[in-house]
């Protein structure tokens, strides 16, 4: 018997600096735009600032800095942010996290047999993995890592 049901996932394309980051659209708790909301970065190269969400101080990260690059701050009226759902241990401490985009996000579906991983040598700590998405590389990034570091950012109470 052959299974005819094709899973399918929701996905959000990221557009960063030099690449694009492909995440479920369950990570995402919402898109918001660049605006003088960011403000007070530490002097940790991937801490682009905070921002003022919901009536929480997020840490905003720089996919680029945590991944030991040039850092990329946001763009006013072209870069987003995106804050993140996490679900690591320090969940209840940091529910969310964001991270500063060079464009506005796009969906995407995809079934299992679209991405395919791809090795490769320019991986940093911030990634999890490439992958080829219908001939176009995204990456997978390593959100334990981007929390690990939202978690360092946090403010003292």
């Amino acid at each position: 018997m052959t299974d005819t049901t094709t899973q399918t996932l929701h996905c959000v394309l990221i557009p960063m600096h030099s690449r694009q980051l492909l995440l479920p659209n369950v990570t995402i708790a919402e898109v918001v735009d660049h605006d003088a909301r960011v403000a007070g970065a530490d002097d940790q190269p991937w801490l682009a600032g905070y921002l003022d969400w919901r009536g929480q101080s997020l840490p905003v990260i720089s996919y680029e800095g945590a991944n030991e690059q040039e850092a990329s701050l946001p763009e006013a009226g072209r870069g987003r942010i995106v804050v993140l759902n996490t679900i690591g241990p320090d969940h209840d401490r940091l529910p969310f996290i964001a991270i500063v985009t060079r464009g506005i996000p796009s969906q995407a579906r995809l079934d299992a047999e679209q991405v395919q991983g791809k090795e490769t040598a320019d991986a940093g700590p911030a990634d999890l993995m490439q992958v080829d998405l219908e001939g176009e590389p995204a990456w997978i990034p390593n959100l334990e890592y981007l929390e690990s570091l939202g978690v360092q950012a946090l403010r003292p109470a």
